[in-house]
């Protein structure tokens, strides 16, 4: 029971942010569609959403262009040759075991030579296993370098005789992404018919912005961050999108749906989808021979409507539905709410008057896509296609029968067995592979064991939390399993003691969920307490608390690791709080609530300023830092004076030269746990 109350604790927090990321870019695009190209609010984020901004190849070549860019004698690093042989490979590793950094020159040259090679790479790479040659599968990655290399060193080293799946998800979270990027690529120059990567939910730009690979990236190349990122952007979008082994055995990130066409998925153009986030455009031709802009989900209640999804990427919710439902929890699957009626240019104006913006708008637009050249010319083909790519990297099973949309993380659906006895039927198919998921023990099967979860990052909520995995697979297509703990910390500790220390990581990391949600706790529980006693039933705490949170874990069975004082089945609620054990800055700023935001909104704010930070440099001005909150505001209905926003950045701009430093803001703010200094 604690094992699982702590699983569940490190998911429901995982996933609530992936939901607040789907509905924060979500927000945006609804901005996008909605404000006129020349609003000041359509301004700051137009930029994330051009994503073909150089559209020949020629003109790629030119832009990323190393060659004027030099090689210092001082450099120490590992020096590699073109085209890439497995001894510069070999060099390349060991400098990354030595946390040596490889020059610039050479990354742009990896990411060319890379980039060419996956033009030519089919969407479904379909191969071979004989019994000379089985074929290794490895999960989720996120930047752990010490699981790669702990892979390489039980394994062996991916060669001809030694054929490779990586099943996405390379960057983000980790320290080490672009290291791994780096290797993975190298390895595909020098081996291409024997090492396969799938792209990922992560293999996205836009959700690098949030959870760390753009930081990563721009802090290791101060001046050449923002080409490999562009250059990066490039290469995701062109990445296969599954692996097909022995034409039975289907590998893809995350999974499938009711209506995955594997047929459609090889016919598509995947590279023009640079960040799956962003449902395409489509054209509707009217009676009259006009063209009206739709989004791919629209139903009879309109384009207006439909457009304002929220929840789930494929889903049509609408935007005002946001405040008026409850977060869906990973153990609470969703069901259909209702809908609720809000007009276009009631929910525009509102939204106006919070953000504090004055410019004209204009009600759902009607002309013709060449007036927002930015996006190119959609089709309704693309629409289908964007939901299968949605649900290839999104997905995940579920123990019900169906297909329903994932509302817990925001994107792609949720399937059950009978779905995947359709699809692997229809195809077919025998089995599938998917990654996604942290699990335990590293990997898992589900549906009737037609479905397998593989999973090679350990280590990946705390020290101890779970085993990475990776398949071998050889003719029989019956996986083999290898389980391992890259940290040798890990390795050392009892059953016992792994549990312990998982268990005090995931009620620190909810302590801290619980701070910063403390003045909406309040309310709840006093909506539980109508005379002002300060006290309530452990029922009533539990039910506000999840009314709150949203979290859908068991508060009861939680109670005793959270709730240390309660007498007769009563809690005072007014001392649990004070006795979080969290402390935070204290800063001068004039409104407290501002403070609140900032706690619960951090990430998001965080994503907002490297959006807004064009230029890369990692620092903005008084008037992007005001933008940023007032974009926020508006994201989260609510209003935030200027006054406080000034206070707050001149409190934060140290050396008083009118800007501040992204890197110092955001660390300036993060909440400690006092109970882990005790």
């Amino acid at each position: 029971m604690r094992r699982r109350c702590t699983w569940n604790i490190f998911q429901s927090i995982e996933y609530a942010g992936e939901q607040d990321q789907i509905k924060l870019y979500n927000f945006f695009g609804f901005l996008m569609d909605h404000f006129t190209p020349a609003s000041s609010e359509r301004n700051l984020i137009s930029h994330i959403f051009r994503e073909n901004e150089i559209c020949h190849d020629a003109d790629w070549e030119r832009y990323f262009c190393y060659k004027d860019i030099e090689v210092p004698e001082s450099y120490s690093g590992p020096h590699l040759t073109f085209p890439m042989t497995f001894c510069g490979l070999s060099k390349l590793m060991e400098a990354f075991k030595l946390k040596q950094q490889l020059h610039a020159r050479y990354v742009l040259q990896i990411l060319g030579e890379t980039w060419r090679l996956l033009r030519i790479l089919p969407n479904i790479n379909h191969i071979s296993v004989c019994h000379t040659k089985e074929i290794t599968i490895c999960g989720d990655l996120h930047g752990q370098l010490e699981d790669l290399l702990l892979i390489f060193y039980k394994n062996g080293l991916p060669s001809c005789e030694k054929p490779y799946i990586f099943n996405g998800d390379f960057v983000d979270r980790g320290k080490n992404s672009l290291e791994i990027l780096l290797i993975l690529f190298g390895f595909l120059l020098v081996y291409p018919n024997d090492v396969h990567l799938n792209r990922g939910n992560h293999e996205d730009h836009i959700v690098n912005l949030r959870y760390g690979f753009t930081k990563e990236v721009l802090g290791k190349y101060r001046v050449h961050g923002k080409k490999i990122l562009k250059l990066l952007q490039k290469i995701f979008s062109w990445l296969p999108l599954a692996t097909v082994i022995n034409h039975k055995v289907l590998v893809v990130h995350g999974g499938i749906s009711v209506s995955t066409d594997l047929d459609m998925v090889a016919r598509m153009d995947r590279h023009r989808y640079v960040s799956v986030l962003r449902p395409p455009k489509m054209i509707r031709h009217t009676l009259n021979g006009n063209r009206t802009v739709i989004s791919k989900n629209e139903d009879a209640t309109g384009p207006a409507e439909a457009r304002r999804r929220v929840r789930s990427l494929t889903n049509t919710s609408t935007l005002a539905q946001r405040h008026n439902v409850p977060r869906r929890s990973l153990h609470n699957l969703p069901t259909t709410g209702n809908q609720m009626n809000c007009s276009v240019e009631e929910e525009l104006k509102k939204r106006r008057r919070l953000a504090g913006f004055d410019q004209t708008y204009r009600e759902t637009k009607t002309l013709d896509s060449d007036s927002d050249p930015e996006f190119g010319e959609p089709t309704e083909t693309h629409g289908h296609e964007w939901k299968q790519i949605v649900d290839l990297l999104w997905s995940d099973p579920m123990p019900q029968n169906g297909c329903i949309p994932n509302e817990v993380r925001g994107g792609g659906c949720y399937w059950g067995s009978d779905v995947t006895e359709e699809v692997l039927r229809r195809h077919n198919l025998q089995l599938l592979i998917r990654s996604h998921e942290c699990k335990q023990d590293g990997y898992e099967f589900c549906h009737n064991r037609r479905v397998l979860t593989i999973f090679s990052a350990s280590n990946y909520y705390e020290m101890g939390s779970n085993r990475g995995a990776y398949i071998r697979m050889g003719p029989d297509l019956v996986p083999h399993f290898i389980q391992y703990q890259a940290s040798s910390t890990s390795r050392e500790l009892t059953l016992r003691q792994s549990i312990g220390w998982t268990e005090r990581s995931a009620l620190r990391a909810l302590r801290q969920q619980l701070f910063v949600h403390k003045s909406d706790l309040i309310g709840a529980f006093q909506e539980f307490d109508p005379n002002n006693t300060g006290v309530i039933s452990l029922r009533h705490w539990a039910t506000a608390t999840e009314r709150v949170l949203q979290l859908g874990l068991p508060w009861r069975v939680l109670r005793p690791q959270l709730v240390s004082r309660a007498q007769h089945g009563m809690v005072d609620y007014q001392q649990w709080i004070r006795e979080l054990s969290i402390t935070e800055p204290k800063p001068e700023v004039s409104d407290t609530s501002i403070m609140e935001t900032m706690y619960k909104n951090h990430s998001n704010l965080e994503t907002i300023f490297r959006i807004i930070d064009t230029d890369h440099s990692g620092l903005i001005s008084f008037e992007e830092f005001r933008q940023t909150w007032k974009l926020l505001s508006s994201h989260l209905k609510m209003e935030i004076g200027d006054k406080a926003i000034m206070d707050l950045a001149q409190s934060m701009d140290f050396n008083k030269d009118g800007s501040i430093d992204i890197n110092e803001f955001m660390e300036a703010f993060r909440l400690v746990d006092l109970s882990t200094h005790a």
